[in-house]
């Protein structure tokens, strides 16, 4: 099989052969069809996360076909269509665990982090993370929808907002263009708040949004209290300093929910947060059962992911890429498997 691997921190990526791994008792072989290109998987790359073992295949939205499974394994079937996401696995005996919060699991495994992830032709997951693909999502369409779509979706369906309520999603790039989706279908009045790309406008309402805000050339804060302050605001992009900025575009009782990861600190006002009960809460993806809804949920709505689509050899390119903040939404590798 290819492996497209990190051979240290900071290292080039390096394609390489080598033999198809088999599964444990409890776990299955998937034969890899798609994984999406995730701004985390320079975690690997870049040597960010601690304890990684290298050399390590990057990738955690996999989607693919199981080619074998462990002789314990009794609830999953070869040729079954099956996704892995960021939660990868947990551990099952830590207070988190115990409490059936297994996303936040003291020991939790990344694909791509903990083990070799879907950068390759077949990976090995533990079957507590594997989500069913619906016969009406290809490949392509699901591996997406499995960092940056349950990402948006379950920040969204837990964040308290009700229909009808004013949401906003700050960024429409490769987490924000889905978000303003999930957010319209859930029947938000949905507001997208971007930086004026080329038909940027047009898009998001295409996308769902009934307004658009030109961070550039309007004051976000004063069109949202327009609107009467937006009971969510969920920031896909990756700056504390935006993040800060909109603050003031909350209603009462309003939540910044945070799943752009940033280095740069949020500066809160409390003369802000108090009077108004309002709040900062950050919001991780999901479980494997979390990534089945968000399959399900994306076909009864029409929700899809806008990809790049690159061969499994063009792997660095697509990541380089991605990094550089040329890819308009999303970068998918594919393997003709």
């Amino acid at each position: 099989m290819r492996s497209v691997q990190v051979t240290k921190a900071n290292g080039p990526f390096k394609i390489v052969e080598k033999d198809i791994p088999e599964p444990g008792a409890t776990q299955v072989r998937i034969k890899v069809q798609a994984c999406g290109v995730c701004h985390s998987d320079s975690f690997t790359k870049e040597g960010l996360f601690p304890g990684i073992q290298y050399p390590r295949a990057p990738g955690h939205e996999i989607a693919g076909v199981i080619d074998k499974v462990g002789k314990d394994v009794t609830q999953w079937e070869p040729r079954q269509r099956v996704a892995v996401g960021w939660h990868g696995g947990h551990c099952g005996v830590c207070e988190s665990c115990r409490r059936g919060d297994f996303i936040t699991c003291k020991y939790a495994q990344v694909p791509g982090i903990a083990y070799d992830g879907g950068y390759a032709d077949y990976m090995i997951a533990p079957i507590e993370a594997l989500a069913l693909i619906p016969e009406q999502l290809s490949a392509i369409e699901a591996a997406p929808l499995m960092c940056a779509g349950i990402t948006t979706f379950n920040a969204l369906r837990n964040s308290g907002a009700r229909a009808g309520d004013v949401v906003a999603i700050l960024g429409v790039g490769g987490l924000g263009h889905l978000g303003i989706q999930f957010a319209a279908k859930m029947g938000f009045n949905t507001v997208a708040i971007g930086r004026s790309r080329d038909k940027e406008e047009e898009l998001v309402k295409n996308l769902g949004a009934g307004q658009y805000i030109d961070n550039r050339s309007q004051n976000a804060v004063e069109e949202l209290n327009k609107l009467g302050g937006a009971k969510v605001i969920l920031a896909t992009v990756p700056s504390g300093k935006a993040m800060t900025e909109i603050l003031g575009g909350l209603a009462v009782n309003g939540k910044l929910v945070i799943i752009g990861a940033s280095d740069e600190p949020i500066q809160v006002s409390s003369f802000l947060m108090i009077p108004g009960r309002r709040s900062l809460i950050g919001w991780p993806a999901g479980t494997s059962i979390d990534s089945q809804d968000t399959l399900s949920f994306s076909v009864l709505s029409g929700v899809r992911s806008m990809n790049e689509v690159f061969p499994l050899e063009r792997a660095p390119e697509a990541y380089d890429h991605m990094m550089s903040g040329k890819a308009k939404f999303r970068c998918v590798i594919t393997t003709g498997n």
